[in-house]
């Protein structure tokens, strides 16, 4: 079988609507399908005010808002008649699943049933959501439904080695490949620092700016973050936190935080702007799958302080593109950001060798990865 034989039928949970790593990687990896000949229609559900143009044929699956303080998400409970009538019309040979939500499951029931190829991305570690929301008790039974969603489709990809494991620890059985992030080299790179943008803000050229990159989300981690934040200021760690995104945790950031500088989303060559001039990246959270944030950053020359999880591990070299530090240790990350603002020969190395690791993962090569799976899936099923 050749790409252009391909019909892929992609369903997300959040394909355009709030811009994350998730969707843009799954955009990415859509314009790279259509380069190669790949027909793709995607189903996910839509909102009137999209936070980005989606890349190829979006069809839009009803859904309704997430309660629950996080409104902005929304989700689809069924795999709808007007949808299911599409996905007959459209005739797909494949179907890619990228969230184990409700229209994932029934995504994957209808090409189970019609002996379709199924293949199930992994983006996020949900089952590290309830704790901070104060459901830890249900994570046993949300890795058993997660352990059987990635069960009953015939392959899975994960960002990299360390979610791969936990799949396999679960007792997930499907085969496992790596597909990677990107970056975009001219938009994150270490030219892209600006003195007089950060000055613009309020952060003066003695200041080590600590930077935050991503959704105010809880499960980010800004818990840690604000206490690490108090650590560095009792320590005389003179810096200033630079915060680059918003979202529903603004505030309750900004009251633990209070001197730091929002500088909200930004996008574009901005986004590249913004990143570079950041003096370290400081990555708590334990909830990623892969951290497009912690490789833009090291694309740009910027050192980073991260949790020792998935993500973090496949791509930090420890002390020498950065520093992995337990996940909850207030004082350890205190230490490694307090090191790189007081030693300019260990910034200036760690920032040298982080550049240069990234400069290996580019998203043509990377999502070559994912048309090969589906390829081989083919094959293995003689077509």
């Amino acid at each position: 079988m050749k790409p252009t034989d391909l019909r892929v039928a992609l369903f997300s949970g959040n394909y355009n609507y709030v811009r994350d790593g998730a969707n843009q990687a799954l955009n990415m990896l859509v314009e790279f399908l259509l380069r190669q000949g790949v027909t793709v229609r995607i189903y996910s559900p839509t909102t009137d005010t999209p936070a980005f143009e989606p890349a190829g044929d979006l069809v839009s699956v009803p859904s309704a808002s997430i309660p629950g303080g996080r409104g902005e998400y929304r989700f689809a409970w069924r795999l709808p008649p007007e949808t299911r009538a599409d996905l007959e019309a459209y005739k797909p040979n494949i179907v890619h699943v990228s969230a184990p939500e409700v229209l994932g499951h029934r995504a994957v029931s209808w090409a189970r049933d019609r002996g379709i190829a199924s293949v199930a991305s992994l983006h996020t570690r949900f089952e590290t959501y309830p704790a901070y929301y104060n459901l830890g008790f249900t994570v046993p039974l949300l890795i058993k439904l997660l352990t059987r969603f990635y069960n009953r489709v015939e392959q899975v990809v994960t960002p990299g080695n360390s979610t791969a494991n936990i799949l396999r620890e679960w007792g997930v059985k499907t085969p496992i490949r790596i597909w990677a992030r990107g970056v975009n080299h001219d938009r994150f790179n270490p030219d892209r620092r600006s003195n007089e943008w950060r000055r613009s803000l309020g952060i003066a050229d003695d200041e080590f700016a600590v930077g935050f990159l991503g959704r105010l989300v809880l499960e980010k981690g800004l818990d840690i973050f604000a206490d690490v934040c108090r650590k560095l200021e009792a320590d005389g760690v003179k810096h200033r936190v630079l915060v680059i995104g918003d979202g529903p945790a603004r505030d309750w950031f900004a009251e633990r935080v209070p001197k730091a500088v929002f500088a909200g989303f930004q996008r574009g060559d901005d986004l590249g702007r913004a990143v570079a001039s950041m003096d370290v990246l400081f990555n708590p959270s334990v909830t990623e799958t892969f951290g497009n944030v912690t490789l833009e950053s090291m694309a740009a020359g910027v050192p980073v302080v991260a949790a020792n999880a998935t993500g973090a591990m496949d791509l930090i070299d420890d002390g020498v593109t950065g520093f992995l530090v337990g996940a909850r240790d207030v004082d350890a990350y205190a230490g490694a950001i307090a090191r790189l603002a007081n030693d300019r020969d260990l910034h200036r190395a760690q920032s040298n060798a982080g550049h240069e690791k990234a400069k290996a993962y580019v998203w043509d090569t990377i999502n070559q990865s994912v048309l090969d799976t589906y390829l081989e899936v083919m094959a293995r099923r003689g077509e």
